[in-house]
C-alpha cells in the first residue's frame, strides 16, 4: 500500500507515467468511467477548500466511484477532540482511499502511519500539496511540451505559498531549469528552500523585487496569492497583499508563448483583464487537476486502465 504525502514520494519515472495516465483520461475520458466502480473516497478536510475538494470528488466520481467525508473541522469529531489517528483508523473503516487537508505540518504523515487505506497528502500547512504539483507538471508539460529546459517564474507569497514549495522540489529533478524568484523581501523562499534544495541541487536561481523586469525572460509565471490566514500580524498583511498585480500593460512585457499559472483562488494579483489572453492558463490548469487527481487514484488502488 503506498500513499503520497510529498510530490517526491513517486521517483521521476513513476511521476512520468502518471502524467502518461492523466493525458490518456484527458484524451479518452468516458473510457474511464466505471475503472472505479465499488470504490469510496473519504475526503477529509479540516480547513476549507473549493477547488482541491471539489477536484478529488470529481475525479472519483468520474471514475464510477463514490465519495463520502467532511469539509471543515468544525463538521467532524475533531471538533470535539479525536485525533487524527483516531479518525484515520475509523475511516479505514468505511473508505477505499483518502484525501486529507489539514492546517498542521506532517498531519498527513501521522494519518498514513495509522492507516489501513492509502492516504493522499491534499495540503498540510504551509508545507506541501503534492496533488497541486503533479497538477502543476502535467499543465506545464501539456502547454510547453517539456519538462526541462524552462525559466520558472514565481511570483508573491515565496514564503508561506506550499503549493511554491512543492512546485520547486519537483522542478529541480528536471534538466537545466532556472528559477526566477518574485517577491518583497518579507516573503521570500525559506532558507530550507534557497539552501537545502535549490542549491544543494546546483539550481540557477535568482531572487529579485520586479514583476516588469522578470517578465521577458519567462517560459512560465505562476503567480500566487498573498494569504491572509498565513499572517500573524494583519497590518503586515495589508501592506503586502497588493505588492505583484499581473495586468495587460505587464503581460505585454512577456514572449508570446510565455504562459500564466496560478493555484487559485485569485483575489486580486492577476486582473481580470488577463483572463482573455491566450497565455492565460489558469483554468485550464485547475481542469488538468482533475485528470491528475483521477490518475492519481487509479494508480494507489492499482486499478488498470481500460481494455
Amino acid at each position: 500500500m503506498r500513499h503520497l504525502l510529498n510530490p517526491l514520494d513517486f521517483s521521476l519515472e513513476e511521476t512520468g507515467q502518471l502524467l502518461d495516465l492523466a493525458k490518456d483520461i484527458e484524451d479518452n475520458l468516458p473510457e474511464y468511467s466505471h475503472v472505479c466502480n465499488g470504490k469510496k473516497l473519504a475526503t477529509l478536510f479540516y480547513e476549507p477548500s473549493t477547488r482541491t475538494r471539489l477536484s478529488f470528488e470529481a475525479a472519483m466520481l468520474n471514475l464510477g466511484g463514490s465519495v463520502l467525508g467532511f469539509s471543515s473541522a468544525d463538521s467532524s469529531s475533531a471538533s470535539k477532540g479525536e485525533s487524527v489517528a483516531d479518525t484515520i483508523r475509523v475511516i479505514s473503516c468505511y473508505a477505499d482511499i483518502c484525501a486529507m487537508r489539514h492546517p498542521k505540518e506532517g498531519a498527513p504523515l501521522v494519518a498514513a502511519s495509522h492507516s489501513g487505506i492509502p492516504v493522499i497528502n491534499a495540503g498540510d500547512g504551509g508545507h506541501q500539496h503534492p496533488t497541486q504539483t503533479l497538477t502543476d507538471l502535467l499543465s506545464i508539460r501539456s502547454l510547453k511540451g517539456r519538462l526541462n529546459d524552462l525559466t520558472i517564474g514565481l511570483c508573491g507569497d515565496l514564503k508561506f505559498g506550499r503549493t511554491v514549495h512543492s512546485l520547486i522540489n519537483a522542478l529541480v529533478r528536471y534538466e537545466n531549469i532556472k528559477f526566477i524568484l518574485i517577491s518583497p523581501p518579507e516573503l521570500r523562499v525559506p532558507e530550507y528552500i534557497r539552501e537545502d534544495v535549490l542549491r544543494a541541487n546546483n539550481i540557477e536561481f535568482i531572487e529579485m523585487d520586479s514583476l516588469d523586469d522578470a517578465m521577458p525572460d519567462l517560459d512560465i509565471l505562476y503567480m500566487t496569492r498573498v494569504q491572509k490566514e498565513r499572517f500573524f500580524n494583519e497590518e503586515d498583511y495589508i501592506r503586502l497583499k497588493d505588492c505583484y498585480i499581473l495586468d495587460k500593460k505587464k503581460m505585454k512585457l512577456a514572449k508570446e508563448d510565455m504562459y500564466v499559472l496560478h493555484p487559485l483562488p485569485r483575489v486580486n494579483e492577476i486582473s481580470v483583464e488577463v483572463d482573455d489572453d491566450k497565455r492565460a492558463a489558469y483554468f485550464k490548469q485547475a481542469q488538468y487537476g482533475v485528470y491528475v487527481r483521477m490518475a492519481l487514484i487509479m494508480t494507489l488502488l492499482e486499478v488498470n486502465k481500460p481494455c
